[in-house]
């Protein structure tokens, strides 16, 4: 019986090691009742209507998921990246946030960019901006409490991410 040459061997654990330690997340498809993914979302959803969080719903995350997060934010603000709504520890048994949800049962909330912990609808402006929908399964309840800003909701997520998608929509203002 021939000998694999130990080179050879040390290859494939490398090979097997890199593989394992890039696996991906899996896709979570996350859609809305009022505009669906790169379309225009509908005025009543932002400063220039009622400013209410829009209907929104998504696919099962993985077994092991014990919450999940929901970042909306608008990276075509001119000074950064603004944060309209931050939503944590939802828990892993709600696939779907009702049209203007004030509150979401189990649910913890971070601080937007407008000051507060609730849904800032897109305002912006000038020019069309992407609204980015984003929501993440996690294996885990994050140790976070209400107020949390997006870095900390974020850092606190780091190696926790089992699945997550994401949906966008556009809005410009009329002048």
């Amino acid at each position: 019986m021939k000998k694999i040459p130990v080179l050879i061997q040390l290859a494939v654990i490398l090979v097997l090691f890199i593989n394992c330690s890039n696996r991906n997340t899996m896709d979570i498809t996350i859609t809305s009742n009022a505009f669906a993914n790169d379309s225009l979302i509908p005025s009543r959803y932002t400063c220039d209507g009622a400013n209410v969080s829009p209907q929104l719903s998504w696919t099962n995350g993985p077994e092991n998921t014990k919450s999940y997060a929901l970042i909306c934010d608008d990276p075509d603000a001119p000074s950064k990246t603004w944060v309209h709504w931050l939503v944590f520890n939802i828990p892993a048994e709600t696939n779907s946030i009702d049209e203007g949800a004030a509150s979401i049962a189990g649910a913890q909330y971070g601080k937007n960019d407008f000051g507060n912990t609730n849904y800032g609808g897109p305002c912006p402006p000038s020019g069309t901006h992407h609204y980015h929908f984003k929501i993440y399964a996690l294996n885990c309840m994050l140790p976070l409490k209400n107020g949390a800003t997006k870095k900390e909701i974020e850092d606190a997520m780091n190696g926790h991410i089992q699945a997550q998608g994401e949906l966008v929509g556009l809005y410009s203002r009329k002048k």
